[in-house]
């Protein structure tokens, strides 16, 4: 039995989260530019993840980051819309219902800070996801929201909090 934690991310756990989010980019074959690959808070996830109604967990099994995920408020929209940002795991820590822990945590944070709403991009090499997303209530629009970014993406999302 595997011995797991989630928690808020510190400063040393950058390097690692860093290294989980690059790492999915080749596997699926998802672009680099346009996408979390070249964000610049990719490498300073602690740093990132320090302002008001936002957060960053991570999951820690047997004393090691496998993964994680957080809430931010979707940059270029009312304060009412967070999004959910960078959720990504090792290919190990896949399939042990990891995801869904992290999501929940995040849903319930987003909750805790008042939005109304919370959106998130994908790509739709990311079927399993989505497929979980879906799942939970998310309806798929048919453009962006906002100013993420991340150009790349193809799929975006959104679900009511109220």
């Amino acid at each position: 039995m595997s011995n797991l934690i989630i928690r808020e991310i510190q400063q040393g756990d950058n390097r690692v989260i860093e290294q989980i989010i690059k790492a999915i980019f080749p596997e699926f074959k998802l672009p680099l530019t346009g996408t979390a690959f070249e964000d610049i808070e990719t490498p300073r996830m602690y740093e990132s993840f320090q302002g008001p109604k936002e957060v960053y967990f991570v999951v820690v099994e047997n004393a090691v980051v496998v993964g994680g995920g957080g809430i931010k408020p979707l940059n270029g929209v009312d304060g009412e819309v967070c999004e959910l940002q960078k959720v990504y795991f090792t290919p190990a820590a896949r399939g042990k219902g990891y995801g869904r822990l992290i999501f929940d945590k995040c849903i319930n944070a987003a909750k805790s800070f008042g939005y109304k709403k919370c959106y998130l991009e994908s790509a739709s090499q990311m079927k399993i996801a989505i497929s979980m997303y879906e799942k939970a209530g998310y309806k798929h629009l048919e453009g962006p929201l906002g100013n993420t970014g991340h150009h790349s993406c193809g799929v975006w999302m959104i679900k009511d909090l109220v």
